[in-house]
């Protein structure tokens, strides 16, 4: 069951390069020191990006959003079996000339990674290959998350995309589907499953940390590196 607390306006964290497996480890810190994840959301221009992460963090419909410039920020805090963790959502600009200084920042310490098309856009949709590929080309990793989100089915009559295309290359790459409308009131439990997808899966995956060695260990190693250099007949 997911609880959702007051979104914050603002971020409280920028993430760095090495700060990711930090930032979604746990921490001596006390229970209410939150996990942090960093959530990408990338497809071709005016698919929904923005309404959906407005509706997942804010609940309602961004009416007339300008295109983004570079990269917005949004945040929302979760309680998912006990455990509080932050959803750092990134939602990118579409449009090259919005996003070309960007695209490092992107992919950097990335944790999960949701492909937006527009299903009323066959265009949008041919996209998607291209930013799996993007994707890869800046070394995010196969374990990272993905999903395929189909966007603005309240446009029944405009439909472009059959979700047995969709579903079909969904398949080809292993990734979930969803089709939803980010301003359609009825679908805001669909939005919200989206991220509380990536969510459950990212709580539920403990990152690989070296072990660090303990100070009895450092001694014994020292002692016996100091017996090896006095026992030596070079």
């Amino acid at each position: 069951m997911a609880i959702e607390t007051k979104p914050e306006d603002e971020f409280d964290t920028v993430f760095d390069q090495n700060d990711s497996l930090e930032l979604s480890s746990s921490h001596d810190y006390g229970t209410a020191q939150a996990r942090i994840f960093k959530i990408i959301v990338i497809g071709d221009s005016n698919v929904g990006k923005t309404c959906l992460t407005y509706r997942f963090c804010g609940g309602t419909f961004l009416k007339n959003p300008e295109a983004t410039i570079g990269v917005d920020f949004r945040e929302r805090t979760l309680v998912l079996d006990g455990e509080t963790i932050k959803l750092q959502i990134w939602d990118t600009a579409g449009q090259e000339r919005f996003r070309r200084s960007m695209v490092e920042h992107y992919y950097r310490s990335v944790h999960a990674v949701i492909f937006v098309y527009d299903v009323t856009s066959l265009c949008s949709f041919e996209s998607i290959p291209e930013w799996i590929e993007e994707c890869s080309r800046h070394c995010v990793g196969p374990l990272v998350p993905r999903i395929m989100v189909g966007n603005k089915c309240d446009l029944r009559d405009r439909r472009e995309v059959p979700t047995t295309a969709a579903q079909c290359l969904a398949d080809s790459y292993n990734f979930p589907l969803f089709e939803t409308s980010a301003k359609d009131p009825a679908e805001k439990e669909h939005v919200d499953a989206i991220f509380l997808t990536l969510a459950y899966r990212l709580k539920s995956h403990k990152p690989l940390r070296l072990k660090q060695p303990s100070e009895s260990n450092i001694r014994q190693l020292w002692n016996q590196r100091e017996q090896e250099t006095s026992t030596c007949q070079c």
